[in-house]
């Protein structure tokens, strides 16, 4: 990256404002392990969110909540949030921050388990958007399972398709940089999803359902 889109980037992800809330479910990220959301892929997801006036959303990758406090910000009152993590610890973080943005408990669905099982059981073309950021070896299942569970007209929101900088080097062929490559281009080459992938965080690849 050259300087000047370097500090392009870097100007981009401190301009959004991030209040008590968010900069507490980062902490306890952080105490977590859990790497979250950064403050860009935040709040495009709010805007996204608001955007789609999506009703129903699937979040792959609960975290600490922040991602899930940015969707729910620009999600209408009568939506709802299904959150998938393996880690209760993460999902109990998460309902904290949830209580604390002042969201209530039935717009929020918390679900414990692999989402690789959890998933097959969601219902076919019942939701308006899928935010995946999880594992990145379960990403091609994961991105298959979400077109399924999407109406037409659905968005899908990948983070993390550029991996650390890294998929743009050809040079570079770690096991999870090559799985992102071929994320970005089944959903490039899936005749149902129109894409884009944009530069914000580490990456964030879009798609609508159109068929």
């Amino acid at each position: 990256m050259s300087a000047d889109k370097q500090t392009s980037w870097s100007y981009t992800e401190g301009l959004p404002f991030e209040d008590e809330v968010l900069l507490r479910a980062r902490e306890r990220s952080y105490e977590l392990g859990v790497s979250p959301v950064s403050p860009g892929v935040g709040a495009a997801l709010t805007v996204l969110a608001a955007a789609s006036k999506a009703q129903t959303v699937v979040e792959v990758g609960t975290g600490a909540g922040v991602s899930g406090v940015c969707l729910l910000r620009g999600l209408g009152r009568q939506s709802v949030l299904t959150t998938i993590d393996s880690d209760v610890d993460h999902l109990r973080a998460a309902r904290e921050a949830y209580r604390e943005a002042g969201v209530p408990g039935n717009r929020t669905r918390t679900i414990s388990g692999r989402a690789a099982e959890v998933l097959p059981r969601l219902t076919d073309g019942a939701y308006d958007m899928v935010f995946i950021d999880a594992d990145k070896p379960s990403f091609p299942l994961y991105v298959t399972q979400a077109v399924r569970l999407l109406k037409p007209g659905g968005l899908l929101v990948v983070n993390d398709a550029l991996d650390h900088g890294k998929v743009s080097d050809p040079a570079i062929r770690e096991e999870t940089t090559n799985t992102m490559r071929r994320v970005g281009k089944a959903i490039r080459d899936d005749e149902s999803l129109v894409s884009s992938l944009l530069p914000t965080g580490d990456g964030l690849l879009l798609a609508v359902k159109i068929s």
